[in-house]
């Protein structure tokens, strides 16, 4: 196994769990961008900033955990990508409308880009729509 590879698994489960930046930056390069095609994340262009915002989501979402479907290196692109579920109830505040009991089930993939042994730039893919519409939050 590589170590990228290895890297991205934690950095992933750190970032997936909730620990902030404070646990993920040991993965990561202290300038790693980020971005994604989505509404709800268009404002977030730091690996940083991303990671904090999951922190965040845990607080309307306490019980959110993924299941993780596939987890591969490309080692000639020195990119590793993940592509997971994303479970959660709606019963903590926080959110956009009070808690609504709603649950979501999101397909995501992440694409890590490493430099040398550390993330230096991850794009997620993601329907924020859907998701938003499943939490009752639109």
């Amino acid at each position: 196994m590589s170590i990228n590879l290895e890297t991205a698994k934690q950095f992933f489960d750190s970032c997936e769990t909730g620990k902030g930046w404070e646990v993920c930056k040991a993965f990561c390069h202290p300038e790693a961008t980020f971005s994604s095609q989505t509404t709800v994340l268009s404002d977030i262009s730091t690996l940083e900033a991303y990671c904090e915002w999951m922190q965040n989501l845990f607080v309307p979402v306490p019980d959110g955990h993924y299941e993780l479907k596939f987890f591969a290196a490309d080692e000639a692109r020195n990119a590793v990508a993940a592509f997971a579920v994303f479970h959660g109830t709606q019963t903590g505040p926080g959110g956009p409308v009070p808690p609504t009991g709603n649950t979501v089930a999101a397909d995501y993939v992440y694409n890590m880009v490493f430099d040398g042994d550390r993330i230096i730039h991850m794009t997620k893919i993601w329907n924020d729509t859907i998701s938003l519409q499943q939490l009752g939050w639109t």
